[in-house]
């Protein structure tokens, strides 16, 4: 299908908590939604965020967007440029002014499975219908009592594996917080955790050590260290015991295939970039590396998670996005199903675009009440 036209939407409010790990937090959301039209009149949908920063004002998006995006993307067939292969050198190797590439890649595979009717986990391949989620509560800023409420409410919805923020300068702290998972979710439970690179990798084999000293079997260990320091990744492979090591997230798509090569992830973690994703999870497939699919936007990753063989998990972390579209994927029993519409299955709403559209930046405190989370507000 050809795209014609596109459309941007500015959106910015407050999260219903504060979000982060030992190193950041935030408490609002920057988001804006790119629509590209296709001449039969659909829209291929995707996300642009920032997590720290304010996104411009909407029309100065659109300016950097007509200006650098939309020269490349008039008139093109969306399945062809969801299977290009461009060639990464001089001046042209280097990111857009603003975060616009994941959008883009949601986008035009969006767009493109609409034109051939499929959905997209179906048009990628996919011979599975649902994938195992583990609720992640980008907990490392709540209190103890909201840390607990807000797992115990995961495990009432039949989720059975967690993951938790650890990386406190005190273990006894992180300890601490696996004693509250324990007691909230019950002492079966799948536990995984993730340090955001915290430590040093004598400090992760420490750390590790010390956690089943206290009752904790670990299932995974997220980002332990630094994100290249393969020689320091490996050596936890070696010595982590029955504990995998999950890494990959803050890697391009170059970094995850230095990664596997170098035998530095027991697991790789990837995100929302729906080409790169796939591309890095064919290697990974060759090399038999198991695939997670970590945070993504409303969780449009679930569409490559069905997809790729080596996949068995996606996170889920009770985000308040919901709102935004016109219906999210469908969870039961700790699973997550793709859509059967065509395309990625996510459609923007436009009750949102009517409430919550902010062309123009808000300050934090003119941003009034958080939008619920509507599987936390069913809860209530």
């Amino acid at each position: 299908m050809q795209i014609v036209d596109f459309r941007i939407t500015r959106f910015q409010f407050a999260r219903d908590r504060v979000i982060g790990d030992s190193q950041v937090r935030t408490d609002d959301v920057h988001v804006a939604a790119l629509e590209l039209v296709g001449s039969d009149g659909s829209a291929g949908l995707g996300f642009v965020q920032s997590l720290f920063f304010p996104l411009p004002e909407e029309a100065e998006i659109i300016r950097v967007f007509q200006s650098e995006v939309w020269p490349g993307l008039e008139g093109q067939q969306s399945g062809a440029l969801a299977h290009r292969v461009t060639r990464p050198r001089g001046g042209i190797a280097r990111r857009y002014t603003l975060p616009f590439e994941e959008a883009l890649q949601q986008a035009v595979w969006d767009l493109f499975a609409k034109s051939v009717g499929l959905p997209l986990w179906r048009l990628l391949g996919a011979r599975k219908e649902k994938v195992r989620a583990y609720a992640s509560g980008l907990d490392f800023h709540l209190d103890d009592g909201a840390f607990q409420d807000l797992f115990a409410h995961a495990a009432s919805e039949g989720f059975t594996a967690f993951k938790i923020k650890v990386g406190h300068p005190e273990i006894g702290r992180d300890i601490h917080r696996l004693d509250l998972l324990k007691q909230a979710v019950g002492p079966d439970a799948t536990v995984m955790v993730d340090a955001n690179e915290a430590w040093s990798p004598k400090q992760a084999i420490l750390n590790l050590e010390l956690m089943r000293k206290a009752g904790h079997e670990i299932f995974w260990l997220e980002d332990p260290i630094q994100r290249n320091d393969f020689d320091g990744l490996r050596l936890l492979r070696q010595t982590a015991g029955r504990t995998l090591i999950n890494s990959g997230e803050y890697l391009d798509a170059s970094g995850k295939r230095a990664l596997i090569e170098a035998g530095g992830a027991d697991m790789l973690n990837v995100h929302g970039h729906v080409t790169d994703v796939m591309r890095i999870g064919w290697l990974a497939a060759e090399k038999v590396v198991p695939v997670t699919l970590g945070n993504s936007f409303l969780e449009v990753g679930v569409n490559m998670a069905l997809a790729l063989p080596e996949v068995e998990w996606l996170e889920y972390s009770y985000q308040n996005f919901d709102h935004l579209v016109e219906e999210s994927y469908r969870m039961e029993d700790g699973y997550i199903y793709g859509r059967e519409a065509p395309g990625h299955g996510l459609v923007l709403s436009e009750e949102a675009r009517r409430v919550w559209r902010r062309p123009a930046i808000l300050d934090r405190a003119a941003l009034g009440a958080a939008p619920p989370q509507v599987r936390l507000a069913r809860a209530g």
